[in-house]
């Protein structure tokens, strides 16, 4: 008899402490995670209608939990409700074509839709079947990350960094569960490693942008940006977009947002960035681009900001931004630079 796949391992798995520690969890985001997995064990149990009690329940603390409405679709087709399952589909997908990707000019890591639930499961399992090889821990690391949990993933990484010894992308790696936990002085220097090993490496010099303006460096962080703007190719328009965003540098930002808007015409994110750019550079902006209605309280203080007709409310709008948003949003790294030159 063959041995079992690692896929079929996982769909026997029980919850794992963790998962029943979530379900007890007051954050609704771990909450929601947990009732998923809860709901997956039921499924793989075969017990649909109880599975779909648990992804309800998901649904009501995260409603763009697209996983979630998929698993629940699945679970009605399993119980003979093809018709109530095809619009559940549907509106899966739809989720997950209205998740966000992240900036371009950041690292792969936070590029990536969805909650990755399943996969963090995965690598977990893969990590007690196999106990030699970097992969499994990196992946479990790269998931968690993108989850948020940097201190997880750092743990991850580190075991990686056991079996793979100084490796520059590793560290690079550990680098960004280091900022990400506010740890930037770390970060830094885990940056500055794999630095010295690829010194041509965009990603990692924004993220080491990044971890200045964590220390309060803008300076450093603007020569990063400015360094990882050098190497990006011309054909990266989007991504050399960010970065002149990041510096506040609509002048530059702006051919590279037009670029992207021929290549993405129905990616909203580009005109209104572009019209941003035409607002703080005093050139007509034409019609009006307005945020998605579920934009992050900072997105809105930026633009704000961008429409106040004094200094004093624009400064007030510029370090809302930065207060309402994470340090790796373009609009935080922008509002840093227009605050400076106040």
């Amino acid at each position: 008899m063959s041995k079992p796949t690692i896929l079929q391992l996982l769909m026997r798995r029980k919850p794992a402490k963790s998962g029943a520690d979530d379900l007890k969890s007051a954050d609704p985001e771990r909450r929601g995670q947990g009732l998923f997995r809860a709901g997956r064990t039921k499924m793989r149990l075969g017990k649909n209608q109880a599975a779909i009690d648990e992804f309800e329940q998901a649904l009501k603390l995260l409603p763009n939990y697209a996983e979630a409405v998929a698993a629940r679709a699945e679970s009605l087709d399993m119980l003979g409700k093809v018709d109530a399952a095809r619009p559940e589909y549907e509106r899966a997908r739809m989720l997950w074509a209205q998740q966000r990707p992240g900036a371009p000019d950041r690292s792969y890591l936070y590029r990536q839709r969805g909650r990755f639930t399943f996969e963090v499961d995965s690598y977990e399992l893969a990590l007690e079947r196999i106990k030699t090889g970097a992969f499994p821990h990196l992946g479990c690391g790269n998931a968690l990350l993108a989850q948020g949990h940097p201190e997880e993933a750092l743990k991850c990484y580190e075991r990686a960094l056991k079996i793979k010894q100084n490796d520059p992308d590793l560290t690079a790696l550990k680098g960004e569960a280091l900022s990400m936990a506010g740890r930037y002085k770390q970060a830094i220097e885990a940056f500055d490693f794999a630095l010295a090993a690829n010194p041509k490496a965009p990603e990692t010099l924004n993220a080491r942008a990044i971890a200045k303006l964590g220390q309060g460096d803008l300076a450093g962080a603007n020569a990063d940006w400015r360094r990882q703007l050098e190497l990006l190719p011309a054909g990266q328009a989007a991504a050399r977009a960010c970065v002149a965003l990041r510096l506040a540098d609509y002048a530059a930002a702006l051919p590279e947002l037009e670029k992207a808007i021929a290549r993405e015409p129905n990616a909203p994110y580009w005109e209104l960035y572009r019209q941003t750019a035409l607002a703080r550079l005093g050139k007509p902006t034409g019609a009006a681009a307005s945020l998605p209605a579920d934009a992050p309280p900072a997105e809105v203080a930026f633009q704000k900001a961008v429409a106040a007709t004094d200094a004093q409310a624009a400064r007030t709008h510029w370090q809302e931004t930065i207060k309402l948003g994470p340090l790796a949003l373009i609009e935080v790294c922008a509002a840093h630079n227009e605050l400076s030159r106040l």
